[in-house]
């Protein structure tokens, strides 16, 4: 029996801290690679590191406090019967919410207040408020949850956010000063609470003054509610929480594809805009719209490629870290590997029944054949006889895996993606088919130094694609698969996911590919949705980046020697690609891959 380990006891003494604030001896409490959340009684922290930092572990603790306090006085019905629609109000409604009930932990245990505190500080990091240089580009959702817990707690501004939250601090006590002191009162009633909170909403004009006021019948249940709002607490816990994570990431979504909607009509886009129109999207919602004609007069330009990368994973992070988000990656998946591979080897059997062996008998020399040698006993006379093994008809492969790796296929899809590729690696290398697995993402959000420059340049018109972009080599072709295996980790790790630009990415690919000596070329493209990159479609025609796609992958299929084929994770495709396939569930991913290869190696 192995010795438990100091992460396991940390681990063991989270889970019990939780399951006592929480009151439910169900929760229990995971490590991951990704955002922290909760989903039900299962809470995912931050792994704090085999050492066990005093100031990881205070940030992992801080994660999973809030996530017991949210069960233990929060009411997920009553929170979203009065949820505003408009997304920067609902922003605004979840993060005041989210103030409440840490609050009520920060105020009743002073190590709890720390603990929260070193959780904010990590959540605060990535928001950007702590790159707002005017007011314009200050997330309100943040600052707003930001002064109101300093209000609720006594706690100070993290100092990261400081610059951000004083540049809007005027404009927001100004309307919705008075709120904060009523709302400090009704802190334990989260129903008051509530009603406060949409009062403050209005002043600060970001719902509209009539709100629709609950039936009779309804507001009886609600004080129902209010009696056994703990006991309906626990019994709703199933349901999919908030995040905790500060700020509008609710409104993101929208911000991108109403930038995509407004295409010329946005190409005043202020500095300041920036941040708070999307630059922290860090959960995108992909356009799922009809085709767009590609225009005659299209022409796709590149404002600056100075700024581009192609890296290879390695040098994103170091070994350690790669070692660990691979350890990450392999225990979020142990039930699905299983169910990969044996979908991969069944592609390895179909692949092999091609290369069977066939032979020439009755040959003068070779092997010796011997099937015949009874004849020789039989009649000594007999010469012996040799087989010679025939060339086999199976051509040279070469598989390029081009995964997605913009925001929106974080979560599960991205690790579904990484453990299938490198199950298809391992399994199409004992065929002899050599596979190179490759990853499309930007440098930053919202355009990063290509778009600084664009800004300092005067703005020209129609500037094209505005966006630092980096293109990932995971696994080559020639490298072998143990030696690669580690890097596929990396799509675990917090913050490189980020926007996409699939048209130049495929031709990045299908070049390499084309230099290859193989005789047969395949493409398979993992993907959940069109091209998303708010910095371009700002300041360019609305479809841009689809139309560039478009016919890019209209020129592979027709003049191209690579094959290609696509697959779509909840979005459709096969809009874009001839030969392509749409799974609504990421956990299909698996065998879509390898079905679709087995029908590429089986064509004639």
């Amino acid at each position: 029996m192995s010795e438990e380990t100091p992460v396991d006891r940390f681990k063991l003494a989270l889970t019990g801290a939780s399951r006592a604030i929480a009151q439910d001896a169900e929760i229990e409490v995971n490590w991951t690679a990704d955002a922290p959340s909760s989903t039900g009684q299962t809470f995912r922290v931050p792994m704090p590191g085999r050492s066990i930092p005093q100031a990881a572990a205070m940030q992992a603790r801080g994660y999973a406090d809030s996530f017991a306090l949210r069960l233990r006085h929060h009411n997920d019905k009553l929170h979203m019967r009065n949820a505003p629609a408009d997304p920067s109000a609902r922003a605004c409604y979840d993060a005041v919410e989210t103030v409440r009930y840490e609050a009520l932990g920060s105020n009743h245990y002073q190590g709890m207040r720390a603990n929260l505190d070193a959780s904010l500080e990590a959540r605060v990091a990535s928001d950007p408020i702590t790159r707002a240089d005017s007011p314009d580009g200050v997330p309100i959702p943040t600052a707003l949850a930001l002064l109101l817990r300093e209000r609720l707690t006594g706690q100070p501004v993290p100092e990261t956010a400081q610059f951000g939250v004083d540049m809007v601090r005027r404009w927001i006590e100004s309307k919705a000063g008075d709120d904060f002191e009523a709302l400090a009162d009704s802190i334990e009633d989260q129903k008051a609470f509530q009603k406060l909170s949409l009062d403050m909403l209005m002043h600060l004009e970001m719902t509209q003054a009539e709100r629709i006021e609950q039936p009779p019948e309804e507001s009886e249940n609600m004080d129902g509610d209010d009696e056994t709002e703990e006991d309906e607490t626990g019994e709703e816990s199933g349901q999919e929480p908030e995040s905790t994570e500060m700020a509008a990431e609710p409104a993101s979504g929208q911000d991108e594809g109403e930038s995509e909607a407004e295409g010329e009509n946005s190409d005043e886009m202020e500095d300041g805009e920036e941040g708070q129109e999307g630059e922290e999207g860090m959960m995108p919602v992909r356009p799922n719209r009809p085709w767009t004609d590609i225009p005659d007069s299209f022409d796709y330009k590149v404002f600056t490629e100075a700024y581009d990368e192609t890296v290879v994973a390695s040098e994103l992070c170091d070994d350690e870290e790669l070692t660990r988000l691979r350890a990450y990656l392999d225990a979020q998946l142990k039930g699905l590997q299983g169910v990969v591979t044996r979908l991969a080897n069944r592609l390895q059997r179909r692949l092999m029944a091609q290369q069977n062996r066939s032979w020439d008998f009755d040959q003068e020399e070779g092997l010796l054949d011997a099937a015949r040698l009874a004849r020789v006993v039989v009649s000594p006379g007999q010469s012996l006889s040799y087989k010679v093994e025939r060339d086999v008809e199976f051509k040279d492969t070469v598989v390029t895996l081009l995964l997605d790796n913009s925001g929106s296929m974080r979560g599960r899809p991205i690790s579904i993606a990484a453990i299938s590729a490198d199950v298809l690696a391992r399994t199409l290398e004992r065929c002899g088919v050599k596979v190179e697995i490759l990853g499309f993402t930007t440098r930053a959000w919202k355009g990063g130094q290509s778009r600084e420059s664009w800004l300092a340049g005067g703005r020209p018109q129609h500037p094209g694609r505005l966006n630092d972009l980096r293109h990932i080599i995971y696994k080559k072709a020639d490298e072998p698969w143990r030696r690669a295996r580690k890097n596929l980790g990396l799509m675990m790790r917090e913050g490189l996911l980020k926007e996409n630009i699939d048209g130049e990415a495929l031709l990045w690919a299908h070049n390499r590919m084309l230099a290859r000596p193989e005789d047969r070329r395949i493409m398979m493209v993992i993907s959940d949705g069109a091209p998303v990159d708010d910095s371009t479609l700002s300041v360019n025609s609305a479809g841009y980046l689809e139309a560039h796609l478009r016919r890019v992958i209209e020129w592979i299929e027709a003049k191209s020697p690579v094959q290609l084929v696509a697959i779509g994770i909840g979005h459709d495709v096969t809009r874009y690609y001839r030969r392509a396939v749409t799974i609504m569930d990421a956990e299909q991913l698996g065998g879509t891959m390898i079905e679709q290869l087995a029908g590429l190696f089986e064509e004639e």
